[in-house]
């Protein structure tokens, strides 16, 4: 709800209960701040985006605040001005200000604010603080400096907050404090995975990319948006290039990622400027290939594959597409080998991959793909992740749901291994290989038995109901504990902690699908969003995680051979 707030003198309207400094600065007052960071919880360490509100003899953090109706405070007084140019000469002290080799200059928080309050770094008004002996410590992917270091904790609560990391920390006290990686203070020796989610956080140069630096500043870099080029999350990156080559990425805050990034996103790019890529075509003659012309390349395959078709038939050819090319890309391919080649003998990795979910799903749902968004795993109450590796394979969508955990979700995992979820899960159901239907069906007969189930939904949006149950009575929590291994007791909660979630969301990848059952799988999980209502709601439904960045585009675009685009089946006359 949006009350009046008064603001030097004038009123304006705020959202009651949100952070009074992003409001401000919504409101285009913009308050200076280098320690608050809108994705994490508020420090109030750097004491520059300090008010004054009526009633109160101090001034207070505004970071710290959080909007009421009815607040008088004061915001760019001359007194206030004066203390956060004190603060900033403060700050600068225990700062090595290198401006001219820095690799933040231009894009640094303080520089920024250096020159708005006209402060003049060649004059020291404090002696500096910072430790002269102090080096910069050194990972395989980021060069951490403690000289720059402001101690504003963006960096920490960053690793905490967003990427439920938890490596660093800060040590000692006073102007000795620094950022401290695992238990030795070394960034090498510590958990840290490469990330990069500090980097993005820092808001001067204390933390930067080792292989971007001397490669440029950013202003003088072309910044390019596009989307990373490994999993299927699909997370959206800005692209910094100078001179033809990549210097650096940044996470964009969209939808799939929020900025979010894991080490391959970030700096898995250096292939791109391999000496072992192709630059020319090659043809092979006598058994080595030799380099060719495009023009000559594409005239001898074109001669050979008509040559083929006439001889052989045109089932006689096939194409693979690619599940990270464009929705485009795999349009046109598809089409190629459809009209030209005149035959369906196209496909691409979700043949192997997730081919039993476009099955399953179409078959349950309509449609194979993600019933929910990814954001959507923020606001969960409860998640059934099976199949899926999902720290490892999906990194980004793992703190997603470490996220939810944190806020009070539910996690329930279900994989034969202990994957790194399971330590932030509520139970393990360490199944059997290829037990995943049994196990899948003794939950549903426990919520239904346990009448969990969503009655209404079930008779509104649903069919096959009473044939369905007469196969999930016959598996008794008993019964899929021979089959599965999984102790009776833990299906039992399992299915209870599921079952009366409010918004339940199933998560799965190709522990389940590549199996001779697979399709079943799919189904099976279907079955279980159905039977409690959790389909087609925020924050429920079924949610296959797939390999690459456009596997879902691909087998929308019809890059399969059994399908046109959109699903429509090639043995369909019409």
């Amino acid at each position: 709800m949006r009350v009046a707030v008064t603001v030097d003198g004038k009123t304006i309207q705020m959202e009651e209960g949100e952070n009074l400094l992003s409001e401000l600065q919504k409101n285009r007052w913009f308050v200076p701040a280098l320690c608050y960071y809108e994705k994490v919880s508020p420090t109030g360490s750097c004491r520059l985006c300090v008010i004054k509100r009526k009633g109160v003899e101090t001034f207070e953090t505004a970071c710290t605040l959080t909007v009421q109706q009815g607040m008088d405070i004061e915001v760019f007084t001359p007194e206030l001005e004066e203390y956060r140019k004190e603060i900033l000469h403060l700050i600068l002290s225990e700062h090595k200000h290198d401006c001219m080799v820095c690799e933040a200059a231009g894009e640094c928080e303080l520089e920024r604010l250096a020159y708005q309050y006209h402060i003049d770094i060649s004059s020291e008004v404090y002696p500096h603080m910072y430790k002269k002996d102090a080096i910069p410590d050194v990972s395989q992917v980021l060069i951490f400096d403690p000289q720059k270091c402001i101690k504003c904790y963006r960096c920490v609560k960053a690793c905490d907050e967003l990427q439920e990391k938890h490596v660093l920390d800060m040590a000692y006290r006073s102007s000795d404090m620094v950022v401290w990686p695992g238990v030795t203070g070394v960034w090498s020796e510590s958990a840290c995975d490469g990330c990069g989610e500090c980097i993005q956080a820092c808001p001067v140069g204390a933390l930067t990319e080792k292989d971007a630096v001397g490669k440029g500043r950013t202003w003088e870099m072309t910044k390019t948006t596009t989307t990373c080029e490994y999993c299927g999350v699909g997370c959206q990156i800005e692209v910094y290039t100078k001179d033809c080559e990549i210097v650096k990425v940044k996470g964009l805050d969209r939808p799939s990622n929020w900025g979010r990034l894991c080490i391959k996103g970030r700096f898995g790019h250096e292939y791109i400027a391999s000496e072992e890529r192709l630059e020319t075509p090659l043809i092979k003659r006598n058994g080595k290939f030799e380099k060719a012309s495009w023009e000559e390349a594409l005239n001898y395959v074109a001669e050979k594959l008509l040559e083929i078709k006439e001889k052989f038939g045109p089932d006689a050819l096939g194409g693979l597409s690619s599940a990270r090319c464009t929705n485009e890309e795999n349009y046109v391919f598809q089409k190629f080998v459809r009209a030209v080649f005149g035959t369906n003998n196209v496909d691409h990795c979700a043949r192997l991959c997730h081919a039993s979910t476009v099955a399953g799903l179409a078959k349950a749902f309509g449609s194979g793909a993600m019933t929910n968004s990814i954001s959507e795993f923020f606001e969960c109450d409860c998640i059934l992740v099976t199949g899926s590796n999902t720290t490892e394979t999906h990194p980004v969508i793992a703190t997603f749901i470490k996220n939810a955990v944190r806020k009070g979700a539910i996690l329930i995992v279900a994989d034969p291994r202990k994957i790194d979820l399971v330590g932030y899960s509520k139970v393990h159901l360490q199944q059997k290989n290829g037990t995943d239907v049994a196990l899948f069906n003794g939950l549903m007969n426990v919520i239904y038995t346990e009448k969990l189930l969503d009655e209404a939904f079930i008779k509104e949006r649903t069919e096959g109901f009473d044939e369905f149950v007469e196969v999930i009575k016959e598996y008794t929590p008993e019964k899929v504990e021979k089959i599965t291994g999984v102790p009776r007791e833990k299906i039992e909660y399992a299915a209870k902690l599921y079952g009366r979630a409010k918004k339940a969301s199933i998560v799965f990848a190709m522990g389940i699908t590549q199996h001779t059952t697979g399709t079943d799988n799919v189904l099976s999980l279907a079955n279980l969003a159905m039977l409690t209502g959790n389909v087609g709601r925020p924050s429920t439904g079924v949610n296959p995680l797939r390999g690459q960045n456009n596997v879902q585009g691909a087998c929308d675009m019809g890059a399969l051979s059994n399908v046109y685009p959109g699903y429509q089946k090639v043995t369909d006359p019409e």
